[in-house]
Protein backbone atom coordinates (compact mmCIF):
# COMPACT_ATOMS: atom_id res chain seq x y z
CA UNK A 1 0.00 0.00 0.00
CA UNK A 2 1.27 3.50 -0.59
CA UNK A 3 0.12 6.82 -1.42
CA UNK A 4 0.96 9.38 -3.59
CA UNK A 5 0.00 13.12 -4.59
CA UNK A 6 -1.54 13.65 -8.21
CA UNK A 7 -1.33 15.89 -10.73
CA UNK A 8 -3.95 18.71 -10.57
CA UNK A 9 -5.61 20.65 -12.98
CA UNK A 10 -5.14 19.61 -16.81
CA UNK A 11 -4.02 16.73 -15.77
CA UNK A 12 -6.70 15.50 -13.76
CA UNK A 13 -9.32 16.01 -16.62
CA UNK A 14 -7.23 14.94 -19.17
CA UNK A 15 -7.33 11.45 -16.87
CA UNK A 16 -10.79 11.28 -16.57
CA UNK A 17 -11.50 12.15 -20.34
CA UNK A 18 -8.95 8.84 -20.97
CA UNK A 19 -11.31 7.04 -18.79
CA UNK A 20 -14.32 7.72 -20.41
CA UNK A 21 -13.29 6.75 -23.36
CA UNK A 22 -12.93 3.32 -22.18
CA UNK A 23 -15.88 2.98 -21.58
CA UNK A 24 -18.60 1.52 -23.82
CA UNK A 25 -20.13 4.03 -26.05
CA UNK A 26 -24.10 3.64 -23.84
CA UNK A 27 -22.19 4.37 -20.81
CA UNK A 28 -19.46 7.23 -22.40
CA UNK A 29 -22.20 9.88 -22.13
CA UNK A 30 -23.18 9.30 -18.27
CA UNK A 31 -19.25 9.36 -17.26
CA UNK A 32 -18.60 12.11 -18.73
CA UNK A 33 -21.24 14.10 -17.33
CA UNK A 34 -20.03 12.72 -13.90
CA UNK A 35 -16.40 13.70 -14.27
CA UNK A 36 -17.43 17.37 -15.81
CA UNK A 37 -19.97 17.56 -12.05
CA UNK A 38 -16.84 16.23 -10.29
CA UNK A 39 -14.06 18.38 -11.43
CA UNK A 40 -16.26 21.91 -10.98
CA UNK A 41 -16.66 20.35 -7.21
CA UNK A 42 -12.91 19.29 -6.39
CA UNK A 43 -12.57 20.25 -2.78
CA UNK A 44 -9.07 21.69 -1.48
CA UNK A 45 -8.02 18.31 0.07
CA UNK A 46 -6.87 19.97 3.12
CA UNK A 47 -6.75 17.31 6.12
CA UNK A 48 -8.57 14.60 4.01
CA UNK A 49 -5.78 11.16 3.90
CA UNK A 50 -6.75 8.32 1.28
CA UNK A 51 -5.20 5.05 2.25
CA UNK A 52 -5.92 1.45 1.16
CA UNK A 53 -4.76 -2.16 2.32
CA UNK A 54 -2.81 -5.15 0.37
CA UNK A 55 -4.73 -8.06 -0.27
CA UNK A 56 -3.76 -11.86 0.15
CA UNK A 57 -6.47 -14.32 -1.53
CA UNK A 58 -6.42 -18.05 -3.09
CA UNK A 59 -7.18 -18.78 -6.25
CA UNK A 60 -10.57 -18.67 -6.84
CA UNK A 61 -12.05 -16.63 -3.82
CA UNK A 62 -13.03 -13.53 -2.91
CA UNK A 63 -10.89 -10.68 -3.35
CA UNK A 64 -12.31 -7.38 -1.29
CA UNK A 65 -10.99 -3.73 -2.11
CA UNK A 66 -11.51 -0.86 0.29
CA UNK A 67 -10.43 2.58 -0.85
CA UNK A 68 -11.23 5.14 2.47
CA UNK A 69 -10.96 8.34 3.37
CA UNK A 70 -10.48 9.85 6.47
CA UNK A 71 -11.86 13.36 6.68
CA UNK A 72 -14.44 13.42 3.75
CA UNK A 73 -15.40 16.19 2.41
CA UNK A 74 -17.69 14.29 -0.64
CA UNK A 75 -14.20 14.19 -2.53
CA UNK A 76 -14.88 11.74 -5.78
CA UNK A 77 -12.84 7.90 -4.94
CA UNK A 78 -12.19 6.30 -8.26
CA UNK A 79 -10.51 2.79 -8.68
CA UNK A 80 -8.27 1.67 -11.29
CA UNK A 81 -6.56 -1.71 -12.15
CA UNK A 82 -3.10 -2.47 -12.55
CA UNK A 83 -3.53 -1.57 -16.23
CA UNK A 84 -5.09 1.96 -14.95
CA UNK A 85 -8.17 1.59 -16.84
CA UNK A 86 -11.24 2.82 -14.22
CA UNK A 87 -13.53 -0.28 -12.48
CA UNK A 88 -15.44 1.97 -10.50
CA UNK A 89 -15.73 5.97 -10.72
CA UNK A 90 -18.06 6.90 -7.62
CA UNK A 91 -20.82 4.04 -7.77
CA UNK A 92 -20.68 3.40 -11.52
CA UNK A 93 -18.45 0.42 -13.34
CA UNK A 94 -17.57 0.93 -16.88
CA UNK A 95 -15.36 -1.90 -16.50
CA UNK A 96 -17.45 -4.74 -18.45
CA UNK A 97 -15.64 -7.55 -15.94
CA UNK A 98 -18.90 -8.18 -13.84
CA UNK A 99 -16.66 -10.05 -11.14
CA UNK A 100 -16.49 -6.34 -9.93
CA UNK A 101 -19.25 -5.75 -8.12
CA UNK A 102 -19.52 -2.92 -5.30
CA UNK A 103 -19.94 -3.48 -1.74
CA UNK A 104 -20.44 -0.07 -0.30
CA UNK A 105 -20.26 3.45 -1.74
CA UNK A 106 -20.36 6.16 0.41
CA UNK A 107 -18.08 9.61 1.20
CA UNK A 108 -15.76 7.87 3.03
CA UNK A 109 -15.20 4.85 1.40
CA UNK A 110 -15.37 2.77 -2.19
CA UNK A 111 -15.41 -1.14 -1.37
CA UNK A 112 -15.55 -3.50 -4.43
CA UNK A 113 -15.05 -7.53 -4.37
CA UNK A 114 -13.77 -9.43 -7.14
CA UNK A 115 -14.83 -13.23 -6.99
CA UNK A 116 -13.38 -16.16 -8.94
CA UNK A 117 -9.99 -14.59 -8.51
CA UNK A 118 -7.35 -15.98 -10.76
CA UNK A 119 -3.54 -15.49 -11.01
CA UNK A 120 -3.61 -13.10 -13.53
CA UNK A 121 -5.44 -10.60 -11.07
CA UNK A 122 -2.04 -10.26 -9.37
CA UNK A 123 -0.89 -7.14 -9.37
CA UNK A 124 -1.20 -3.36 -8.17
CA UNK A 125 -4.74 -1.38 -7.96
CA UNK A 126 -5.00 2.22 -7.38
CA UNK A 127 -7.21 4.33 -5.20
CA UNK A 128 -7.76 7.73 -6.56
CA UNK A 129 -9.31 10.58 -4.94
CA UNK A 130 -10.33 13.97 -6.48
CA UNK A 131 -9.00 17.11 -4.55
CA UNK A 132 -6.87 19.50 -5.08
CA UNK A 133 -4.37 18.57 -5.53
CA UNK A 134 -5.38 15.09 -6.43
CA UNK A 135 -4.26 11.60 -3.85
CA UNK A 136 -3.47 8.29 -5.28
CA UNK A 137 -2.61 5.38 -3.00
CA UNK A 138 -2.28 1.72 -4.37
CA UNK A 139 -3.29 -1.71 -2.71
CA UNK A 140 -1.26 -5.32 -3.95
CA UNK A 141 -3.68 -8.18 -4.66
CA UNK A 142 -1.32 -11.54 -3.91
CA UNK A 143 -2.85 -14.43 -5.41
CA UNK A 144 -2.31 -18.10 -3.30
CA UNK A 145 -2.28 -20.83 -5.79
CA UNK A 146 -2.38 -23.94 -3.51
CA UNK A 147 -0.42 -27.58 -5.20
CA UNK A 148 -2.85 -28.97 -7.87
CA UNK A 149 -1.95 -32.75 -7.57
CA UNK A 150 0.41 -34.07 -5.30
CA UNK A 151 1.83 -37.63 -6.00
CA UNK A 152 4.09 -40.25 -4.17
CA UNK A 153 6.21 -42.74 -6.32
CA UNK A 154 8.06 -45.66 -4.68
CA UNK A 155 11.28 -46.80 -6.63
CA UNK A 156 9.92 -50.59 -5.75
CA UNK A 157 6.68 -52.10 -4.80
CA UNK A 158 7.84 -55.00 -2.47
CA UNK A 159 11.33 -54.63 -0.47
CA UNK A 160 13.42 -57.13 1.28
CA UNK A 161 14.68 -56.51 4.62
CA UNK A 162 17.68 -54.16 5.53
CA UNK A 163 16.89 -53.14 1.94
CA UNK A 164 17.33 -49.25 0.40
CA UNK A 165 14.52 -48.02 -1.21
CA UNK A 166 14.14 -44.48 -2.78
CA UNK A 167 10.34 -42.89 -2.09
CA UNK A 168 9.28 -39.58 -4.06
CA UNK A 169 6.88 -37.10 -3.88
CA UNK A 170 5.62 -33.78 -6.03
CA UNK A 171 3.47 -31.22 -5.28
CA UNK A 172 2.70 -29.46 -9.09
CA UNK A 173 1.84 -25.88 -9.66
CA UNK A 174 1.66 -24.13 -6.78
CA UNK A 175 2.15 -20.07 -5.54
CA UNK A 176 4.36 -19.85 -3.46
CA UNK A 177 6.25 -23.27 -3.61
CA UNK A 178 5.09 -25.71 -1.04
CA UNK A 179 6.61 -27.36 2.04
CA UNK A 180 7.08 -30.86 1.81
CA UNK A 181 7.62 -33.13 4.60
CA UNK A 182 7.96 -36.81 5.34
CA UNK A 183 6.47 -39.46 7.84
CA UNK A 184 7.36 -42.92 8.81
CA UNK A 185 3.50 -43.92 10.81
CA UNK A 186 4.19 -41.21 13.49
CA UNK A 187 7.96 -40.92 12.86
CA UNK A 188 9.10 -38.18 10.76
CA UNK A 189 11.71 -38.62 8.77
CA UNK A 190 13.81 -35.52 6.62
CA UNK A 191 14.03 -35.85 2.50
CA UNK A 192 15.74 -33.57 0.25
CA UNK A 193 13.86 -31.04 -2.14
CA UNK A 194 14.37 -29.64 -5.39
CA UNK A 195 12.34 -26.29 -6.85
CA UNK A 196 11.27 -25.60 -10.45
CA UNK A 197 9.69 -22.30 -11.32
CA UNK A 198 7.61 -22.02 -14.34
CA UNK A 199 5.96 -19.10 -15.53
CA UNK A 200 5.02 -17.96 -11.53
CA UNK A 201 4.21 -21.21 -10.70
CA UNK A 202 6.53 -23.80 -8.34
CA UNK A 203 6.87 -27.47 -8.63
CA UNK A 204 8.78 -28.92 -5.86
CA UNK A 205 10.29 -32.73 -5.65
CA UNK A 206 10.82 -34.28 -2.61
CA UNK A 207 13.10 -37.52 -2.31
CA UNK A 208 13.15 -39.70 0.95
CA UNK A 209 15.70 -42.35 0.95
CA UNK A 210 14.31 -45.08 3.57
CA UNK A 211 16.44 -48.67 4.79
CA UNK A 212 13.31 -50.79 5.64
CA UNK A 213 13.33 -53.84 8.39
CA UNK A 214 10.54 -56.65 8.63
CA UNK A 215 8.69 -54.02 11.31
CA UNK A 216 8.08 -51.69 8.54
CA UNK A 217 5.81 -54.05 6.53
CA UNK A 218 2.10 -52.46 6.75
CA UNK A 219 3.41 -48.80 7.78
CA UNK A 220 2.39 -45.90 5.70
CA UNK A 221 4.72 -43.71 4.45
CA UNK A 222 3.08 -40.25 4.15
CA UNK A 223 3.98 -37.33 2.49
CA UNK A 224 2.59 -33.90 3.56
CA UNK A 225 2.12 -30.47 2.17
CA UNK A 226 2.33 -27.13 4.03
CA UNK A 227 1.24 -24.13 2.16
CA UNK A 228 -0.59 -21.12 2.79
CA UNK A 229 -3.49 -21.62 0.45
CA UNK A 230 -4.26 -24.77 2.39
CA UNK A 231 -6.41 -25.24 5.37
CA UNK A 232 -5.59 -28.92 7.55
CA UNK A 233 -3.38 -31.53 6.07
CA UNK A 234 -3.08 -32.04 2.44
CA UNK A 235 -1.05 -35.52 2.27
CA UNK A 236 -1.28 -38.60 0.53
CA UNK A 237 0.82 -42.10 1.45
CA UNK A 238 1.74 -45.33 0.70
CA UNK A 239 2.09 -48.74 2.43
CA UNK A 240 5.33 -50.53 2.45
CA UNK A 241 4.95 -53.76 1.85
CA UNK A 242 8.52 -55.21 2.84
CA UNK A 243 9.77 -59.30 2.35
CA UNK A 244 11.56 -61.15 5.35
CA UNK A 245 12.92 -63.99 6.19
CA UNK A 246 11.22 -66.65 9.07
CA UNK A 247 10.95 -65.67 12.58
CA UNK A 248 10.90 -70.11 14.20
CA UNK A 249 9.74 -70.80 17.50
CA UNK A 250 9.08 -74.13 19.32
CA UNK A 251 6.55 -74.54 21.51
CA UNK A 252 6.04 -77.50 23.85
CA UNK A 253 2.62 -78.53 23.89
CA UNK A 254 2.89 -81.88 25.50
CA UNK A 255 3.36 -82.63 28.69
CA UNK A 256 1.79 -79.71 30.21
CA UNK A 257 3.61 -79.41 33.57
CA UNK A 258 7.07 -79.37 31.12
CA UNK A 259 8.54 -81.94 32.70
CA UNK A 260 9.55 -85.31 30.55
CA UNK A 261 10.31 -88.47 32.47
CA UNK A 262 10.92 -92.05 30.91
CA UNK A 263 7.97 -93.79 29.42
CA UNK A 264 6.18 -89.99 28.75
CA UNK A 265 5.05 -88.59 25.44
CA UNK A 266 6.77 -85.08 24.27
CA UNK A 267 4.72 -83.38 21.38
CA UNK A 268 6.48 -80.05 20.27
CA UNK A 269 5.03 -77.73 17.98
CA UNK A 270 6.89 -75.34 15.03
CA UNK A 271 5.76 -72.14 14.79
CA UNK A 272 7.37 -69.95 11.78
CA UNK A 273 6.01 -66.83 10.35
CA UNK A 274 7.83 -64.71 7.38
CA UNK A 275 6.76 -62.87 4.28
CA UNK A 276 6.55 -64.80 2.24
CA UNK A 277 4.81 -67.48 4.59
CA UNK A 278 7.16 -70.55 4.63
CA UNK A 279 5.85 -73.07 2.50
CA UNK A 280 7.54 -76.02 4.43
CA UNK A 281 9.31 -76.82 8.28
CA UNK A 282 11.83 -78.96 8.78
CA UNK A 283 12.65 -81.08 12.01
CA UNK A 284 15.69 -82.78 12.32
CA UNK A 285 17.82 -83.87 15.37
CA UNK A 286 20.90 -82.35 15.46
CA UNK A 287 24.68 -84.25 15.55
CA UNK A 288 22.67 -87.66 15.65
CA UNK A 289 19.56 -89.40 13.69
CA UNK A 290 15.94 -88.94 14.23
CA UNK A 291 14.25 -91.64 16.84
CA UNK A 292 12.95 -94.05 14.87
CA UNK A 293 9.67 -93.87 17.33
CA UNK A 294 9.16 -89.97 16.67
CA UNK A 295 6.54 -89.06 14.49
CA UNK A 296 6.84 -85.63 11.87
CA UNK A 297 3.60 -83.95 11.14
CA UNK A 298 4.09 -81.00 9.69
CA UNK A 299 5.11 -78.02 12.44
CA UNK A 300 4.34 -80.88 14.97
CA UNK A 301 7.46 -83.50 16.31
CA UNK A 302 5.75 -86.12 18.44
CA UNK A 303 8.02 -88.36 20.49
CA UNK A 304 5.91 -91.51 22.18
CA UNK A 305 7.60 -93.56 25.29
CA UNK A 306 11.14 -91.47 26.08
CA UNK A 307 14.05 -93.10 27.09
CA UNK A 308 17.46 -91.19 27.99
CA UNK A 309 18.62 -92.17 24.44
CA UNK A 310 15.97 -89.72 23.06
CA UNK A 311 18.14 -87.01 25.09
CA UNK A 312 19.43 -84.45 22.33
CA UNK A 313 19.01 -81.09 20.53
CA UNK A 314 15.89 -81.17 18.23
CA UNK A 315 16.05 -78.39 15.52
CA UNK A 316 12.90 -76.89 13.44
CA UNK A 317 13.89 -75.03 10.12
CA UNK A 318 11.84 -72.96 8.15
CA UNK A 319 13.18 -71.02 4.71
CA UNK A 320 11.22 -68.60 2.49
CA UNK A 321 12.91 -66.67 -0.86
CA UNK A 322 14.48 -64.36 1.34
CA UNK A 323 16.51 -66.62 3.35
CA UNK A 324 16.22 -69.59 6.36
CA UNK A 325 16.18 -69.74 10.19
CA UNK A 326 15.77 -72.00 12.75
CA UNK A 327 14.87 -72.62 16.54
CA UNK A 328 16.58 -75.53 18.31
CA UNK A 329 15.25 -77.62 22.04
CA UNK A 330 17.22 -79.32 23.94
CA UNK A 331 15.59 -82.49 25.42
CA UNK A 332 16.66 -83.98 28.47
CA UNK A 333 14.85 -86.57 30.00
CA UNK A 334 14.68 -87.74 33.66
CA UNK A 335 14.07 -91.09 35.92
CA UNK A 336 10.31 -91.69 36.68
CA UNK A 337 11.46 -90.74 40.29
CA UNK A 338 12.36 -87.48 39.47
CA UNK A 339 10.87 -84.55 40.62
CA UNK A 340 13.20 -81.69 40.50
CA UNK A 341 11.91 -78.57 38.89
CA UNK A 342 11.64 -79.15 34.46
CA UNK A 343 14.56 -78.11 32.54
CA UNK A 344 14.59 -74.56 31.02
CA UNK A 345 14.19 -75.59 27.06
CA UNK A 346 15.24 -71.67 25.33
CA UNK A 347 14.10 -71.88 21.87
CA UNK A 348 15.20 -68.78 19.44
CA UNK A 349 15.31 -67.95 15.91
CA UNK A 350 18.89 -67.83 14.40
CA UNK A 351 21.07 -68.42 11.60
CA UNK A 352 24.08 -70.04 13.70
CA UNK A 353 24.16 -72.53 16.00
CA UNK A 354 21.73 -73.42 18.35
CA UNK A 355 20.74 -71.88 21.84
CA UNK A 356 22.03 -74.09 24.72
CA UNK A 357 19.40 -75.28 27.45
CA UNK A 358 19.79 -74.68 30.87
CA UNK A 359 19.17 -77.99 33.09
CA UNK A 360 19.09 -77.84 36.74
CA UNK A 361 20.40 -81.22 37.12
CA UNK A 362 23.69 -79.91 35.49
CA UNK A 363 24.15 -77.35 37.59
CA UNK A 364 23.48 -79.72 40.40
CA UNK A 365 26.61 -82.03 39.10
CA UNK A 366 28.47 -78.93 38.73
CA UNK A 367 27.87 -78.02 42.62
CA UNK A 368 28.52 -81.43 44.08
CA UNK A 369 32.15 -81.56 41.75
CA UNK A 370 33.01 -78.40 43.54
CA UNK A 371 32.11 -78.96 47.05
CA UNK A 372 33.77 -82.36 46.63
CA UNK A 373 36.98 -80.63 45.57
CA UNK A 374 36.72 -78.00 48.23
CA UNK A 375 36.64 -81.49 50.95
CA UNK A 376 39.86 -83.12 49.67
CA UNK A 377 41.56 -79.80 49.95
CA UNK A 378 40.67 -79.11 53.38
CA UNK A 379 41.37 -82.91 54.33
CA UNK A 380 44.92 -82.67 52.41
CA UNK A 381 45.65 -79.56 54.37
CA UNK A 382 44.63 -80.86 57.51
CA UNK A 383 47.37 -83.13 57.15
CA UNK A 384 49.85 -81.86 56.10
CA UNK A 385 49.57 -79.36 59.19
CA UNK A 386 49.42 -82.40 61.82
CA UNK A 387 52.07 -83.41 60.36
CA UNK A 388 54.06 -80.69 61.31
CA UNK A 389 52.53 -79.66 64.66
CA UNK A 390 55.43 -79.47 67.42
CA UNK A 391 58.91 -80.01 64.60
CA UNK A 392 61.91 -77.79 66.16
CA UNK A 393 64.92 -77.93 66.24
CA UNK A 394 67.06 -76.74 69.80
CA UNK A 395 71.25 -75.56 68.77
CA UNK A 396 72.18 -79.24 70.98
CA UNK A 397 70.51 -81.54 69.26
CA UNK A 398 71.62 -79.87 65.31
CA UNK A 399 73.13 -82.83 62.41
CA UNK A 400 70.92 -85.58 64.49
CA UNK A 401 68.43 -85.93 62.18
CA UNK A 402 71.03 -86.89 59.56
CA UNK A 403 72.17 -89.74 61.57
CA UNK A 404 71.66 -93.27 60.04
CA UNK A 405 70.97 -94.72 63.19
CA UNK A 406 70.24 -93.76 67.03
CA UNK A 407 73.91 -94.19 68.14
CA UNK A 408 75.18 -92.30 65.45
CA UNK A 409 72.23 -89.38 66.17
CA UNK A 410 73.30 -88.96 70.02
CA UNK A 411 77.31 -89.03 68.85
CA UNK A 412 76.27 -85.90 66.53
CA UNK A 413 74.00 -84.33 69.04
CA UNK A 414 76.74 -84.20 71.56
CA UNK A 415 79.81 -83.62 69.07
CA UNK A 416 78.17 -80.78 67.01
CA UNK A 417 79.99 -78.93 64.56
CA UNK A 418 83.48 -79.25 65.91
CA UNK A 419 83.63 -83.10 66.24
CA UNK A 420 82.69 -83.26 63.11
CA UNK A 421 85.35 -81.01 62.08
CA UNK A 422 87.99 -82.71 64.33
CA UNK A 423 87.06 -86.42 63.32
CA UNK A 424 87.40 -85.76 59.25
CA UNK A 425 90.02 -87.73 58.02
CA UNK A 426 92.36 -87.09 54.49
CA UNK A 427 93.76 -88.94 52.01
CA UNK A 428 96.58 -88.52 49.95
Amino acid sequence: MASAVLPSGSQCAAAAAVAAAAAPPGLRLRLLLLLLSAAALIPTGDGQNLFTKDVTVIEGEVATISCQVNKSDDSVIQLLNPNRQTIYFRDFRPLKDSRFQLLNFSSSELKVSLTNVSISDEGRYFCQLYTDPPQESYTTITVLVPPRNLMIDIQKDTAVEGEEIEVNCTAMASKPATTIRWFKGNKELKGKSEVEEWSDMYTVTSQLMLKVNKEDDGVPVICQVEHPAVTGNLQTQRYLEVQYKPQVHIQMTYPLQGLTREGDALELTCEAIGKPQPVMVNWVRVDDEMPQHAVLSGPNLFINNLNKTDNGTYRCEASNIVGKAHSDYMLYVYDTTATTEPAVHDSRAGEEGSIRAVDHAVIGGVVAVVVFAMLCLLIILGRYFARHKGTYFTHEAKGADDAADADTAIINAEGGQNNSEEKKEYFI
